[in-house]
């Protein structure tokens, strides 16, 4: 099963649904996918619910004024099937840069962005606009 493809398949759904906040079980690579969903301003919050059995992320997703969730989409890139691997030349622009693609990287997981100021290379984990 791949957990990344969940992880995003929950997200998505739960904008479908107009939820303002979505449960996943947590991982040290999905808590780093939220972290780098916050900075990048695509959802509003998430916490750890560690002392829970299993232990789970609350994420708030978020919303513009008008009531339009601020994730358009999300793609799992990079498939246990098929790795896509980047180098930091060759990292893809999503939607002419105004979406993210987050990167696994030597030095963690990381936006495109930050990839390519720090000249790295690495597995692209999904894409999101």
């Amino acid at each position: 099963m791949d957990v990344i493809a969940d992880f995003l398949t929950s997200i998505r759904n739960a904008l479908a649904a107009g939820k303002k906040e979505v449960a996943v079980s947590s991982s040290r690579f999905r808590q780093e996918l939220a972290r780098i969903l916050l900075e990048e301003g695509y959802i509003s919050n998430f916490q750890l619910h560690e002392k829970e059995f299993p232990p789970k992320i609350v994420i708030q997703l978020k919303y513009s004024a008008q009531g339009t969730s601020v994730i358009a989409g999300l793609r799992r890139v990079s498939r246990q099937s098929r790795r896509i691997y980047r180098s930091a030349k060759d990292l893809p622009r999503v939607k002419n840069g105004l979406g993210t693609v987050i990167v696994s990287t030597s030095q963690g997981v990381m936006s495109d962005r930050q990839a390519r100021k720090v000249g790295l290379g690495g597995e692209i984990v999904c894409e999101v606009w």
